[in-house]
């Protein structure tokens, strides 16, 4: 886990494979119950808020049953909602899912059964474009070398919807979540998210162009992209000339000229190539702002991080480069490490789901056996908070 010393945090493990079919129908059985329950006491919108809260979400898919460690934590809780949710009955829909079931997002959103989503076109023109702007802000603006494979939406019958998507890193094997909640977006490129889970702090090593202190660099990024192609292009050569291939920023920018021995893994290199086809766009759409820019077709992590590398290195307008996970697989830690235990967020996460399940219609041994597996959960956790 690197220098310091995490208590009460798991690791959330990409692993591949299936849930066995047997575990999957008693997971959605179990869901649907929580469900009926959990809407006719809160209704639909308080649903979106949990989903939307990382530490509710985990703690949620460990009732129904699904390894607390695994990446499966994420795909397979959001795939058994989508077939517990009785769109009538909880007022709810999800769309998405896993892999190529992420991209069908869109489609779905627009065959919501209409007797309960009496939607207009602008309402399923907002939600795809909720929808497209958190992949794209995940996968671009921020860049933790985590990418994404599944992401699943989750709308109620008012036009309110919330995001749970995760992304994977392959080469450490480990898997981030992010978690986003409409009535707390202002705007999709400014702290945007309820919350981003991870067992791993990149620290200072990940471009984050959704922090407040990246003001200023998205708006000389959006500046530089309505300026027009040739004089990115003047500034990105500019840059390239005075630095060897092999040279990190960091080092150029300090004055040095020293070459990396190995493989460059460092988030401060200045990409190969840009998608100069997609500028040419974005400057006959000339962009409002960098919301609009980002939306543009085509403008990736390479084109967003070398607009930002630009503008900090050339403009001095730096964007940040912390690491923007805000929890651990955990509620925290008694030294405060990697943050102070959230007593209250535990004890509700624990309180309403134990209160949810014993209200359902299951049988004695099924909410018995539901109850422990969140208490198993949260046990270990529980010395934490002496």
């Amino acid at each position: 886990m690197g220098g310091l010393t995490r208590t009460g945090v798991a690791d959330l493990r990409l692993h591949g494979g299936f849930a066995p079919g047997w575990l999957v129908k008693r997971m959605i059985k179990l869901a649907g119950a929580i469900l009926d329950v959990f809407v006719d006491e809160f209704g639909a919108e308080k649903l979106l808020s949990r989903l939307s809260d990382p530490l509710w979400f985990q703690s949620f898919s460990c009732v129904l049953g699904y390894d607390w460690d695994s990446s499966g934590a994420t795909t397979v809780t959001c795939g058994v909602l989508k077939t517990a949710v009785d769109s009538e009955r909880h007022g709810l829909a999800v769309c998405g899912g896993k892999g190529k079931k992420s991209i069908e997002t869109q489609h779905e959103l627009e065959h919501l059964p209409h007797k309960v989503f009496d939607f207009s076109t602008d309402d399923v023109s907002r939600l795809k474009y909720a929808s497209k702007m958190a992949a794209k802000v995940d996968n671009a603006a921020i860049q933790d070398g985590y990418h994404l494979y599944h992401h699943a939406l989750f709308v109620t019958e008012d036009g309110k919807w919330a995001v749970v998507q995760q992304g994977m890193n392959p080469e450490i094997r480990m898997v981030r979540r992010y978690h986003w909640l409409s009535t707390n977006v202002k705007s999709f490129v400014n702290e945007p998210h309820t919350g981003i889970i991870c067992a791993r702090d990149h620290g200072d090593n990940v471009l984050d162009m959704t922090a407040r202190i990246s003001d200023g660099c998205r708006d000389t990024c959006t500046n530089l992209a309505n300026e027009g192609v040739s004089r990115i292009m003047r500034a990105y050569s500019e840059i390239r000339s005075y630095r060897d291939s092999r040279t990190t920023l960091e080092q150029w920018m300090a004055g040095e000229n020293i070459l990396v021995v190995g493989p460059v893994t460092h988030y401060r290199l200045l990409p190969s190539r840009m998608n100069w086809d997609a500028l040419k766009e974005v400057y006959d759409i000339h962009p409002q702002n960098y919301e609009e820019l980002i939306g543009v077709r085509g403008v990736g992590p390479a084109t967003v991080r070398g607009l930002a590398l630009i503008s900090e290195l050339l403009y001095g307008e730096k964007p940040s480069w912390k690491d923007p996970v805000r929890f651990s697989f955990a509620f925290g830690g008694k030294d405060g490490v990697p943050y102070p235990v959230n007593r209250r967020a535990m004890d509700e996460a624990t309180r309403i789901l134990e209160n949810t399940i014993n209200k359902t219609k299951l049988g004695e041994k099924e909410r018995l056996d539901s109850v422990k597996r969140l208490r198993n959960f949260v046990a270990p956790l529980v010395d934490l908070r002496k």
